[in-house]
């Protein structure tokens, strides 16, 4: 593919992310001590940065204003252009795509706003990797690509998830087995109890406590069907330390008993989330 291939009208460059990238480069840049302007380009590699400063970047002509949260994405062949205010420090990612599957229209340069902390999460554990084990190293960085597509607003006139509620989906994915909260949910996604609600609620079509109860009592499904785990460690997996207790969820959100739904009956179906 030609340089044009990659850019799009608009600001925004394609990329294919059905395979995951080959990593040629990463780590931790800092530029803007020795002169506050760079010009360059990557003839045949893309550039991934995540921000941590302020500062002027220009794309083969078009300005851009990054800020620290602002996450980049050039397409191979670009001249760049970044004009610093003094020691400016990023996360950076030279990469190439293999270059298969339908392409992803992702912005040059987007505000990562909550998924912030993600990426940055990702990005530093690729460049940890990066010495003794590249295909971890390529894995945790085509998870990042696919977090800054996610950013972008779909075509079609549909509306992408709200940053935070899908660090708040993704916090309680990843804690089900603890003893959740809404505020403990609020604060990991960096919102207020109130708006974590809103949030949700638009997200989800429920409340917080139900999506934890539904998605707690999917998980359980699984591991009763496709485990031989005992019924207690399987309610203690998914955060429910009573069994008695654990017995009127698996019925209520289930449709039967644990020793039921273990045996076949119960939905084998998703139900939706409560209003």
């Amino acid at each position: 593919m030609t340089h044009s291939d990659w850019i799009r009208p608009g600001r925004s460059v394609a990329l294919r992310l059905d395979e995951p990238p080959r990593v040629a480069g990463l780590g931790v840049g800092v530029h803007g001590t020795a002169s506050a302007l760079d010009v360059f380009r990557l003839p045949d590699l893309w550039q991934l940065h995540l921000y941590r400063y302020a500062a002027e970047l220009t794309v083969d002509g078009v300005v851009h204003a990054i800020r620290p949260g602002h996450v980049s994405l050039v397409p191979p062949g670009a001249v760049v252009r970044f004009r610093y205010r003094g020691r400016s420090e990023h996360l950076y990612v030279h990469l190439r795509a293999v270059g298969t599957g339908e392409p992803v229209e992702i912005p040059v340069v987007q505000d990562a706003g909550a998924m912030t902390p993600v990426l940055s999460e990702l990005l530093l554990r690729a460049i940890a990797a990066a010495p003794s084990n590249s295909r971890r190293t390529d894995a945790e960085v085509w998870s990042a690509l696919w977090r800054v597509a996610e950013l972008a607003e779909p075509s079609g006139g549909h509306t992408r998830p709200h940053a935070s509620a899908a660090v708040a989906i993704a916090y309680i994915e990843s804690n089900l087995a603890g003893q959740l909260t809404v505020p403990e949910v609020a604060a990991a996604a960096g919102v207020s109890h109130n708006h974590l609600i809103r949030l949700v609620r638009a997200e989800t079509g429920g409340t917080v406590v139900a999506y934890i109860r539904r998605r707690r009592m999917e998980r359980a499904r699984h591991l009763l069907r496709e485990s031989t785990l005992p019924i207690p460690a399987i309610a203690a997996a998914v955060g429910v330390q009573d069994l008695q207790a654990f017995n009127k969820a698996c019925r209520r959100e289930l449709g039967a008993s644990p020793r039921a739904v273990r045996a076949g009956s119960g939905w084998r179906q998703s139900r939706p989330a409560p209003r």
